[in-house]
């Protein structure tokens, strides 16, 4: 059986190489022969994906850390 450090490592490579094969498909979308936009659904589509991301790593350093009550 899987350890669970195995199984981060084959989630996370599997995860993080479809995300970036979906920003590749997101970024095919410039092709102004196919598809036509405007600067703000461009720049609302990468507000959305930066949050996101921020959100994700956000989630990585709360859960690393462990506090202790002081006084």
């Amino acid at each position: 059986m899987n350890s669970k450090r195995d199984k981060f490592k084959e989630l996370a490579e599997k995860r993080v190489n479809n995300a970036l094969k979906n920003i590749q498909l997101i970024g095919n979308l410039s092709n102004t022969n196919n598809y036509d936009y405007n600067d703000e659904e461009v720049a609302k589509i990468f507000k959305t994906l930066k949050e996101e991301l921020q959100t994700a790593e956000a989630r990585f350093k709360i859960s690393g850390k462990k506090s202790k009550f002081k006084l």
